[in-house]
C-alpha cells in the first residue's frame, strides 16, 4: 500500500506540474484603471521558466476590458498554453490618483477570479493585486505589483495537498504610443516555490 501511495503521489505531481504554467497571464497594466466608457483590448506573448532544469513554456496572454466609472473597470482575462487554458475576470479600483494628470504616484487594487482548465486536472483560484504605478515622462509609465493567486486543485484524491499560493513581485512598464496604444512589458519575478519567474510583452488598444 505505502509503495502503491508513492507511485500515485510522484505521478499526480508530475501531473499537477504540466500545466503550471497555464496559471499565468500576468498583470500587464499600470495603477491606473480604464477611463469611464473606454473598452480595451490586449494581447501579449508569455514566457514561463522552468525550474530545477524543468522546461521554459511559452503562452499567449489576452484581456478584454471596460471602463465602468472613471476609477473602476472590469476585465475578462485568457491565456493559452501547452497543457492549459486560463480564463478569468477581475476588478480593479483605482483608489489613489496623483494630483495632476500624468504626475504623481497612482495606487490601486484589483481582485478576480478565475479557472485553469488542464489536461489532467482543473484549478480555481482567487487573485488579490496591489498595483502602484508613476509617470517618468508623459508617455511611459513605472509600474510594480505583488501579485497574489490562491489556487485549488479540483478533484484531488484523499490525503493529497489541493491548495497552493502563487505569489510574484512585478516591476513593468507601458509606454503610450498614441491615444489609442499602449505598449506594456513586466516580468513576474516567483517569491515562493510554488511560483515561477515570467516574462511578458504586448500591446494595448483602447476603444474611446
Amino acid at each position: 500500500m505505502k509503495v502503491f501511495q508513492s507511485v500515485l503521489a510522484i505521478v499526480l505531481c508530475a501531473c499537477f506540474a504540466l500545466p503550471a504554467a497555464a496559471q499565468y497571464v500576468g498583470v500587464l497594466q499600470s495603477a491606473e484603471t480604464n477611463d469611464l466608457g473606454t473598452f480595451k483590448l490586449m494581447a501579449a506573448p508569455i514566457m514561463v521558466f522552468g525550474k530545477n532544469g524543468g522546461d521554459s513554456s511559452f503562452g499567449l496572454a489576452a484581456r478584454a476590458g471596460y471602463g465602468f466609472t472613471d476609477r473602476f473597470d472590469a476585465e475578462a482575462k485568457l491565456g493559452f498554453f501547452d497543457g492549459g487554458t486560463y480564463v478569468g475576470a477581475d476588478g480593479e479600483f483605482w483608489m489613489m490618483k496623483g494630483q495632476q494628470p500624468n504626475t504623481g504616484l497612482d495606487f490601486s487594487l484589483a481582485g478576480g477570479i478565475h479557472f485553469v482548465f488542464g489536461e489532467f486536472y482543473d484549478v480555481m483560484g482567487f487573485d488579490v493585486t496591489p498595483l502602484f504605478s508613476g509617470h517618468l515622462t508623459p508617455a511611459l509609465e513605472l509600474c510594480g505589483a505583488l501579485d497574489v493567486a490562491f489556487e485549488m486543485v479540483q478533484d484531488v484524491p484523499e490525503g493529497f495537498d489541493d491548495s497552493f499560493t502563487i505569489l510574484h513581485l512585478v516591476p513593468g512598464i507601458e509606454y503610450r504610443l498614441s491615444d489609442s496604444i499602449d505598449l506594456v512589458g513586466e516580468v513576474g519575478i516567483a517569491l515562493n516555490d510554488d511560483s515561477s519567474t515570467y516574462a511578458a510583452a504586448g500591446i494595448a488598444y483602447y476603444i474611446r
